[in-house]
C-alpha cells in the first residue's frame, strides 16, 4: 500500500508540474499568438484593398452589420474602413456568396471611395479542388479581373460571365463558382452605391461586435 501511495503521489506531483508548465507556456506565448493572428488578419484584409494607400489598423475599424442588411449573405456582415490622414479612402466588406457550387463562399471585397473596386479575395470556401478553388488568388489570377471595376465599368449588361453574355471570364468547369463570386461582388457594389455616406461617414447605423454582446 505504501508503494502504491508513493506512486500515486509521484504521478500527482508530475501532473501538477506539467500543468504548471503548460499554464506558464500559455501565458508566455498568448500575446505572441494574438499578435500573429492579428498580423495575419491585417495582411488578408490589406490584400483585398489592392494598391490603396491607408494608415492605421484595419482590424481596429471593424463594424458589424446585423442581418438582414442588404449585403450578400444571410449572416452578419463585417465592414472595415480604410483611412488616410483621417479621411476614409475605402471600405472593405466581409460578405458571403450563398450560391457557391459546394456551399457558401466567404469574400473580402474592397471598394474605393469613388466606387471602384480595390480588390477581391476569397477568405474561405468549400469549392471543388482543381476546379472551383481557382477562385483563390494563390490558385489562379482569375480573381484579379475585378480590380478597378465599378458599376459603370463594365456597363450593367456586362456584369455577367462570358458564357452568359457578359464581360467577365469564368473558370473552366466551374461556372457556378464564377457566377456566385461575380454576383456577390456586384451586389456589394450596389450596396455601397446606396449606402455610401453611411459606410464612409459617421456610421451611426453600424454596430460593433461589442455592441452586439451588450
Amino acid at each position: 500500500m505504501n508503494r502504491i501511495a508513493r506512486s500515486g503521489l509521484t504521478l500527482a506531483g508530475i501532473a501538477v508540474v506539467c500543468t504548471a508548465i503548460v499554464a506558464l507556456t500559455h501565458e508566455l506565448t498568448a500575446e505572441r499568438i494574438a499578435e500573429n493572428r492579428r498580423a495575419h488578419a491585417e495582411a488578408l484584409l490589406a490584400a483585398a484593398l489592392g494598391d490603396i494607400d491607408y494608415d492605421g489598423s484595419l482590424t481596429d475599424s471593424r463594424r458589424t452589420l446585423t442581418a438582414p442588411h442588404g449585403l450578400p449573405g444571410e449572416d452578419d456582415a463585417d465592414i472595415y474602413r480604410a483611412e488616410l490622414n483621417g479621411r476614409p479612402v475605402a471600405v472593405l466588406f466581409a460578405v458571403t456568396a450563398m450560391d457557391g457550387y459546394a456551399g457558401p463562399i466567404r469574400l473580402l471585397i474592397g471598394v474605393r471611395a469613388d466606387g471602384r473596386l480595390g480588390g477581391v479575395r476569397v477568405a474561405s470556401h468549400d469549392e471543388t479542388p482543381g476546379l472551383g478553388d481557382q477562385i483563390e488568388s494563390r490558385r489562379s489570377d482569375w480573381i484579379f479581373q475585378f480590380d478597378g471595376k465599378s458599376l459603370a465599368d463594365p456597363a450593367p449588361t456586362g456584369w455577367a460571365i462570358r458564357a452568359d453574355g457578359g464581360d467577365f471570364d469564368q473558370i473552366t468547369g466551374a461556372s457556378v463558382s464564377s457566377r456566385a463570386v461575380l454576383k456577390a461582388v456586384r451586389d456589394t457594389l450596389l450596396y455601397f452605391a446606396d449606402n455610401r455616406n453611411t459606410v464612409l461617414g459617421s456610421g451611426e447605423t453600424l454596430k460593433t461586435a461589442d455592441d452586439e454582446d451588450t
